[in-house]
């Protein structure tokens, strides 16, 4: 499929499922009314249950797939590494221990200051990962590794959190650790729609000198690219759209990790300018898309979407990890 009619069809599908995800719920909402309400023509009772209850979680959903899709993009692809996403590398990880520390040493869950610890943590996160690959320039081998053991580290310090907590602010720390969608309002939509002005064309006009750090760094110097500042500031965009992803829905796991290898191999695309906002739209689809299945197949009860993407994407991780590992057996 051409990175155009798959554009498109991403295009239509995610406002769809952003319309199921609203219509769907303990008081079912016909998609025909949902669509009337968005349109300022529904009834009071409607409009509290769409605009208020419903809305905000499913646009949390789609920004939150759309930041991850574009970070787990950039991260691969300027390591050139295809294992490479912020959940393996760490910076998840810092905004969870941040997060689950606030939660179980302060007993706050509260709107504002758990989504900013997140956020500070993958920022510190991001800058220790950068700090401690640097050895006279950043080789995205040296990156994944470190990223590893800054991972293994966070989630020892997860750990320790969680064991020295309240049974209370554990329960609630495992809750907004496996990565939740339930209850998110309009705090979290708008911060998430004002990185993504912001970040999106700084990643856009970045997107070339992308494809110029693929051919080598000698090469890419002889070319005329600044490849150290390229690269810090790629990967200091991606971290901020996983920081504040993260800070919104609790860490996602994999959808910064597949969402990308899902754009490559539907839409065959080989310049990064198309590959981003594909990468983008899977993202959004992704996290709308398993919402829905975690709301919808036990219901009334509610799987996290943190589970559900977890689930799906796990074997395809393991499957790809394999390859990888036979291709270096292979020389």
């Amino acid at each position: 499929m051409s990175p155009r009619v798959l554009g498109a069809s991403l295009a239509v599908a995610t406002p769809a499922l952003v319309v199921g995800s609203v219509a769907v719920g303990e008081f079912a909402v016909a998609p025909l009314d949902v669509l009337v309400t968005l349109a300022g023509a529904g009834d009071d009772a409607t409009g509290f249950i769409v605009l208020d209850l419903r809305l905000p979680r499913a646009l949390t959903a789609a920004l939150a797939g759309a930041a991850l899709g574009v970070a787990g993009a950039v991260f691969q692809r300027v390591t050139r590494n295809p294992l490479a996403s912020p959940d393996i590398v760490g910076v998840a990880g810092g905004a969870s221990v941040a997060a689950v520390a606030l939660i179980v040493f302060s007993g706050s869950s509260g709107a504002a200051l758990v989504p900013l610890a997140a956020l500070a943590g993958a920022l510190v996160s991001g800058a220790a990962l950068y700090g401690l690959a640097w050895r006279g320039g950043v080789q995205g081998y040296r990156l994944v590794l470190v990223g590893i053991g800054l991972a293994a580290f966070a989630q020892a310090g997860v750990g320790y959190v969680l064991t020295e907590g309240r049974i209370f602010e554990v329960a609630a720390a495992y809750v907004w650790l496996v990565g939740s969608l339930n209850g998110r309002g309009w705090e979290q939509v708008w911060p998430l729609a004002l990185t993504l002005v912001l970040a999106l064309p700084a990643v856009a006009a970045l997107a070339r000198r992308i494809d110029v750090l693929e051919l080598g760094d000698d090469l890419a110097r002889s070319l005329g690219l600044h490849v150290e500042r390229s690269r810090l500031a790629l990967l200091a965009v991606a971290v901020v759209l996983t920081g504040v992803s993260v800070s919104a829905t609790g860490p996602v796991g994999f959808v910064a990790f597949i969402s990308p290898h899902l754009a490559r191999r539907i839409s065959g695309a080989t310049s990064n300018q198309a590959l981003l906002p594909i990468a983008a739209g899977c993202g959004a689809v992704l996290v709308l898309a398993a919402d829905l299945a975690g709301r919808m197949l036990f219901a009334p009860s509610e799987i996290p979407v943190g589970i559900v993407t977890s689930v799906l994407a796990a074997p395809y991780f393991l499957v790809l990890l394999r390859r990888a590992n036979r291709v270096g057996a292979a020389g």
